[in-house]
């Protein structure tokens, strides 16, 4: 089944600002969460579907993709939807109410706790991970009909030894004793209004409701050691130089459990041989001799998938533009595809023989070689004369 425009998800014009579309997330998060609709499916699905969105809209490298490519710019596979927000599980939606909804006193309170997680104080999993950037090579034949790639990724990965906890072993984690497991601590102040109640995290574990008494002597307490990924990246047919898309959860881990960071992936043409392109359309030059141009022939041409036999009628004139139709490229998330245009262009030889020569003057006495009958220019062998003379 097709996706939803995300602007349509949120219920929000295509240029609408930074502001709204947070605005309009919160209010349809609050109308299809889970706690809101207990063993409600089709809400939880709406729910999943409006974090998704929100996660595209509101990073403006990503809604600038996705305005320029639709689902395609900001899609691939993960296994779970993979580009942008599709890869996000319940835990990633709710680690942003933070910053949407203002942690426990806001949206959390509102659904009884649970700002972060349903159930408990929000927690800080660990430090996100940075995102990583990479430089990702395609041939005309893989973007024209899309490709998977897997790619060696050097980056940070979960530490083997502590399973990314960072602690020696599981005696080593300790419920912190200033937030009791919460993250968040809580201070009351009495005001000329009343008392009020101010929420924010926890100075001493930082968020994340626990603390570490003995570090893994692998990872040194970061939950995460230098190392390589086997990446598999599914690229769309149609990309083009220069195009980004976003491995959503592919970057470098988080320190002590923390979030992955992206993988942002740039892409780059290799140039063909023989072909090149033009938009949507990809584009040969043809050479042709004089006899072929004048009594016509039948030629092989290359194309993106192989090579394709085009008749050259007789009379052709250098400059002439063939064209097969749907042998381009096809556009990213649309059924356009462009053709292959061939330029030809007729050879003029540049060293002839005293016997050739004169065949030209004899050719350019017949009125059939004058292309300029008033003479006004100079004709094609008047100026091959000039050449050898």
């Amino acid at each position: 089944m097709s996706k939803r425009d995300y602007y349509e998800v949120l219920g929000v014009a295509k240029g609408a600002s930074a502001d709204d579309i947070k605005k309009a997330y919160r209010k349809v998060a609050m109308q299809f969460h889970p706690d809101r609709n207990p063993g409600d499916k089709a809400a939880e699905e709406k729910f999943k579907e409006a974090a998704e969105a929100y996660e595209v809209l509101s990073d403006a490298d990503k809604r600038a993709q996705y305005d320029r490519f639709g689902h395609a710019g900001v899609s691939g596979s993960n296994g779970r939807g993979g580009f942008g927000g599709a890869g996000m599980n319940m835990d990633d939606i709710f680690s942003q109410f933070s910053d949407i909804f203002g942690g426990d006193e806001g949206f959390g309170s509102f659904f009884g706790g649970g700002g972060g997680r349903r159930g408990g104080g929000r927690r800080s999993q660990g430090v996100r991970g940075s995102n990583l950037r990479i430089k990702l090579k395609l041939n005309f034949e893989e973007i024209a009909k899309g490709v998977t790639k897997s790619v060696k990724v050097k980056k940070y990965v979960p530490c083997g030894t502590c399973s990314g906890s960072g602690a020696k072993d599981k005696n080593s984690v300790q419920t912190c004793s200033s937030c009791g497991g919460s993250g968040q601590v809580r201070k009351v102040t009495n005001t000329f209004l009343g008392q009020m109640q101010t929420v924010t995290t926890c100075p001493v574990c930082n968020g994340e409701g626990t603390t570490i008494t003995a570090k893994c002597p692998t990872c040194k307490g970061e939950g995460r050691v230098y190392g390589e990924e086997t990446v598999s990246i599914d690229i769309p047919a149609g990309v083009q130089e220069g195009m980004q898309l976003s491995l959503s959860g592919k970057g470098n881990a988080g320190e002590r459990g923390g979030s992955n960071g992206d993988l942002i992936i740039l892409i780059e043409e290799e140039a063909h041989p023989e072909l090149h392109r033009e938009g949507l359309n990809v584009a040969y030059d043809l050479y042709i001799s004089i006899p072929d141009a004048i009594f016509g022939t039948n030629v092989e041409v290359p194309t993106i998938d192989g090579r394709a036999k085009i008749k050259i009628p007789a009379g052709t004139q250098s400059g002439k533009i063939f064209r097969l139709k749907g042998k381009g490229f096809p556009a990213v998330n649309s059924y356009e595809k462009g053709d292959q245009l061939i330029h030809v262009n007729v050879w003029t030889p540049q060293h002839l023989t005293s016997e050739e020569k004169a065949m030209m003057e004899k050719l350019n006495d017949s009125s059939n070689f004058q292309p300029n009958p008033d003479k006004t220019d100079k004709s094609f062998f008047d100026k091959v004369k000039e050449m050898f003379s």
